[in-house]
Parts: C-alpha cells; sequence; structure tokens
C-alpha cells in the first residue's frame, strides 16, 4: 500500500489522475487498490471541500472522494450569511469567491397581501461584513477544489462513492469505495475518516449513528425563473394563496420556493402545471410574464423534505461528521451552508491539533482528542436549530391551517404571525435583532485558524 501523492482538480478527469504519479498495488482479497493518506473526507460539499482546503493547506495528505461526476446536483443550498464571508476572508478566498457570479444581499423583504415589510437589515452591523450573497454552489466548490488541488498532498476523487466504512478492532481506519472511472474498487486507509456526504450520509449510516430526525409537517418546492420577476435578491410573498421565496444567484437566475402540506406533492402534480402556475401568480401576479417558457414542467421543480435531525454521535475513533451528516438543518433563515462551513474550521483546528499531539503514531485518532469539535460546535447548532424550529412551526400552521382562518382576520393575524404587525421593524426588536444576529454570525463565532498553515 502506499501513499497517494496526485491531485485532481473539480474539472479533470478522474481516470487520468490515476496516470498522475498515484503508486498503488493489487490485494488478492478484494482486488481493491489501495491507498493511504493521514485523512479521508467524504463528500464535497461546503464543509467538506473547506475542511479539504483547509487541511491541505495546513500540510495534511487529503484524500476528497465525491460520489457525483461533478458538482451539479439537487438540494444545494445557495444562502451564505456574513460569518461565512468572514471566514472566507480568514481563509485568503473572499476576494476569489466574490468574484464568482452572486448576489449581493443587504436587506429582506416581506410582502403581506402585496404591502412590504422589512425582515433584516445588514447595514445595521457594523462592517466589513455586513452584508450575505446568494450564489450557486457549484462555481464555489470547484474553486474550493482547485485551491486546494494546488498542494500536493491533496487528492480528488469524483465519481467514487463510499460503499463502507473499513474498521479494525473497533476503531475506523479508512473506507471501501468504487472508482467509477477507473472501474475498480478503491480502499483508502487514513487516520481519520471525515462524513461530509449529506442528510443522507453513507458513512454515518455505516457506523450506525443515529440520525436523529425530527418531525415536519411541511415541504418546499423548489424552481428557477428569470431575475427579471424578482423586485429584490431576497423577499417573501404571501397572502391567502400561499407563500412564495425569491433567492437571486447571479447569472440572471432566481431560485423561488413554494411551501406545501408534507405528501401533498402528487396531488399537487395530479392537479396539472397549468393549476400550479395559477397557483403561484395569485401570489404573484408578476410571474405570469415567465410563464409557460420558464415552468414548462414538474420536471422543473425539486421537492425538498424538510427533516431536521441532529445525529447523537459526531465523532469516535477514526471518526468525525460534520455538516448535515452530523446535523440537518431546516431552510428556515438559511442556516446549512453556514453551520457546515463553522464546523468546517473548528473541525480543521481540532484535527490539527490531535495530529500534532499524535505525532510519531499511525494509528486513528482517538475520540477523546476529537470530542474538543464537539464541544465547541454540538451547543451552537443545537441553538441555530431551536431558532429555525420555532420559524418552521409558525411556517407549518400558515401552510396546513392557513384555509381555515376567516378572511375578515387573516391579514393581521398573518401580521403578527410575521412579526410585522408593529411599526417598529421586527430585525429592530429586542427578540428579532438577537435572532438576526444568531443567523448571521452564529451564537458563539468561530475563527480559522491559520497558525497551521505551511504558506
Amino acid at each position: 500500500m502506499e501513499r497517494a501523492s496526485a491531485n485532481t482538480t473539480a474539472g479533470e478527469s478522474n481516470r487520468s489522475r490515476t496516470d498522475g504519479g498515484v503508486t498503488t498495488e493489487q490485494t488478492p482479497s478484494d482486488s481493491a487498490r489501495e491507498l493511504a493518506v493521514d485523512v479521508v473526507v467524504v463528500g464535497a460539499g461546503p464543509g467538506g471541500s473547506v475542511l479539504s482546503y483547509l487541511l491541505a493547506r495546513s500540510g495534511v495528505e487529503v484524500a476528497l472522494l465525491e460520489r457525483h461526476a461533478d458538482l451539479d446536483r439537487e438540494f444545494r443550498g445557495f444562502g451564505f450569511q456574513p460569518d461565512v464571508l468572514r471566514l472566507f476572508d480568514g481563509m485568503g478566498l473572499l476576494k476569489e469567491v466574490l468574484d464568482l457570479d452572486h448576489e449581493r444581499i443587504e436587506t429582506g423583504e416581506l410582502y403581506i397581501y402585496g404591502d412590504p415589510y422589512e425582515i433584516f437589515d445588514f447595514d445595521d452591523v457594523p462592517g466589513p461584513y455586513n452584508y450575505g450573497i446568494l450564489m450557486e454552489q457549484p462555481p464555489l466548490l470547484e474553486l474550493l477544489i482547485e485551491e486546494a488541488s494546488t498542494y500536493e498532498n491533496f487528492t480528488y476523487y469524483p465519481s467514487t462513492p463510499v460503499r463502507d466504512l473499513v474498521v479494525e478492532g473497533g476503531q475506523v481506519v479508512g473506507v471501501d469505495a468504487t472508482d467509477r472511472a477507473a472501474d475498480e474498487n478503491l480502499s483508502v486507509r487514513g487516520r481519520l475518516v471525515v462524513g461530509a456526504d449529506g442528510r443522507f450520509s453513507t458513512v454515518r449510516k455505516a457506523a450506525g449513528i443515529d440520525p436523529g430526525l425530527l418531525d415536519s409537517d411541511i415541504e418546499l418546492l423548489w424552481f428557477k425563473l428569470p431575475d427579471t420577476v424578482a423586485h429584490s435578491a431576497a423577499q417573501s410573498r404571501l397572502n391567502e394563496h400561499g407563500l412564495l421565496l425569491y433567492f437571486g444567484l447571479g447569472g440572471g437566475e432566481v431560485q423561488l420556493g413554494w411551501f406545501i402540506d408534507g405528501g401533498t406533492y402528487p396531488d399537487l402534480r395530479a392537479e396539472g402545471i397549468e393549476s400550479f402556475r395559477k397557483r403561484l401568480a395569485a401570489v404573484d401576479p408578476s410571474l405570469s410574464v415567465a410563464f409557460p417558457d420558464a415552468l414548462p414542467d414538474f420536471e422543473h421543480c425539486s421537492l425538498l423534505h424538510i427533516a431536521p435531525g441532529l445525529s447523537t454521535t459526531w465523532v469516535d475513533d477514526g471518526l468525525l461528521l460534520l455538516g448535515d451528516a452530523a446535523h440537518v438543518a431546516s431552510p428556515v433563515g438559511a442556516q446549512g451552508n453556514a453551520l457546515a462551513i463553522q464546523d468546517a474550521v473548528v473541525a480543521h483546528a481540532t484535527v490539527m491539533n490531535a495530529l500534532d499531539r499524535e505525532r510519531g503514531r499511525d494509528t486513528p485518532l482517538p475520540e477523546e482528542l476529537l470530542r474538543r469539535y464537539v464541544d465547541r460546535r454540538r451547543p451552537d447548532v443545537k441553538r441555530v436549530m431551536r431558532a429555525q424550529r420555532r420559524g418552521e412551526k409558525l411556517l407549518s400552521l400558515y401552510v396546513r391551517h392557513g384555509d381555515a382562518v376567516p378572511e375578515a382576520v387573516k391579514r393581521p393575524l398573518l401580521k403578527a404571525m410575521f412579526g410585522v404587525a408593529s411599526k417598529v421593524p421586527f430585525a429592530r426588536t429586542r427578540v428579532g435583532q438577537k435572532l438576526v444576529e444568531t443567523f448571521m454570525f452564529g451564537p458563539d463565532p468561530v475563527t480559522v485558524d491559520t497558525t497551521w498553515f505551511t504558506d
């Protein structure tokens, strides 16, 4: 078994990687190619890609395994809070990130029966990180992988789904995967396996860890339209017909979300796409100009089942979970990306300290040294999730029972529910300020530990 020594950027062929210097040997027992690295990261989402970049820049041998051939897939979060921009700046990548197509977010508006109300205003926060951005994820992930690939100790394996964990003596020592491009099995050994492979994490399942799923009664239907239909980059529109979310993505598109009662999507489809378009136009008549060309059928929609959860275990000997693999966030407050990247920043410092403490050894990183990550992140994640759950319950009440409210009281009730009944904007109330600060920067902001960087 040899050390991995080649890297592949997000745009390169997986097959060409095998010709670039990785020396391996076949094992008769399973005919798998064997590689050895310090850390195996499974999942090239925001958390996994950021952690891989930070570890690679810190001199750690990293293999990043991604099951998909490319990085463009469904259910990609596109909101990046001000705290994420601060962290990108700490990594030295903010300029490169802002060079990608994006929409700058400084305010958020909620329209109730056509009347606008301010929900938040990032200008109230001292700079320089007093704005958020909305963007497509694939260009960002490609940027992170390309930056990591400038270090020879980093290797990227697209089209390489993990099948199982390799466990010896009760400790995780690697993963078994399938290199689809090379059409062969791959066994990657490491002192730590990081499960960053999302809400349906293979790593978490293989480790037998309970995802701790919570009940949710609503689902979210996503679709894209030309950005000419949006009056601002971040807004919501609400009336007796439904609730629409709008998020500008840059590049001429806006992402829209439509909340539905859980399990009713088949009924919605059965009514036909024209009926759905009429529902949307009843909330925002200006959408009609984009129909039917921009939304010809339901194949242009993606259904997100809202299923938040908090995994019972985040670390074990040789194992660490982060992002959705450890905790699935609700879409309320657009916290998924921020939580995953904050996880990655804390995991980086934790892993580097553990490797330093265990220097000279070649055994899995012990759970007791990895607990620093859990102790730092779990309380913050739980606090954010509690705030999200409160907002989700309000949405659920409206989506599931709004039709039962008499029309005479529906408008004032909706204004009260969404915190805009007062002349003082919700974001400027004591409760609102605390909530916005929590969503913008997290309960207890983390910092990139650049002392480990080798350049």
